[in-house]
């Protein structure tokens, strides 16, 4: 997997793919450098990064995502929000990346229920301005095991298969 982040101010870019034609253009040539699947994103995950609008975060990841799934790429789209999830699909984003395991958006499981897409879920402990303070743990890796189970079993009861 290759990872475009479309933001002002990614920790793992410092901002280089904002541009949409920049950001096409890593794209693609991550699919050259052999990446199977494109990962798309448009909110910096960068420890006290600020949110951007939803408004925002559409504006920087559907041109992207629609130039190259017609490009022929499988794209996944890195998102907390359950609109942008829903409309990346409907542009041609294949699977979607949600860092935060539906728990920043109530939204997110039935939607992706619903979408019938593939759905990435990770561990999340907080938003970018939050996660530092939060990722305290007695236990990491029991801690950890245990959060993500309960947000499997979240996703299993919102239709998600």
């Amino acid at each position: 997997m290759g990872v475009v982040n479309v933001t002002p101010d990614s920790f793992s870019d410092g901002g280089l793919s904002f541009a949409p034609e920049a950001a096409v253009a890593h794209g693609l040539a991550l699919l050259e450098q052999g990446a199977d699947i494109v990962d798309v994103g448009g909110e910096s995950t960068r420890p006290g990064a600020e949110r951007p609008t939803p408004e925002e975060e559409l504006r920087r990841v559907l041109p992207v995502v629609a130039e190259l799934a017609a490009a022929g790429a499988v794209v996944s789209v890195d998102t907390m929000r359950a609109e942008v999830a829903a409309r990346a699909l409907d542009v041609g984003a294949q699977l979607i990346n949600d860092v935060s395991g539906g728990l920043a958006d109530p939204a997110m499981l039935p939607t992706m229920a619903r979408a019938g897409a593939p759905y990435v879920l990770m561990h999340w402990r907080g938003h970018a301005t939050a996660m530092q303070a939060n990722a305290v743990y007695g236990d990491v890796v029991t801690e950890v095991v245990d959060e993500l189970r309960l947000r499997v079993e979240a996703a299993l009861r919102a239709g998600i298969r």
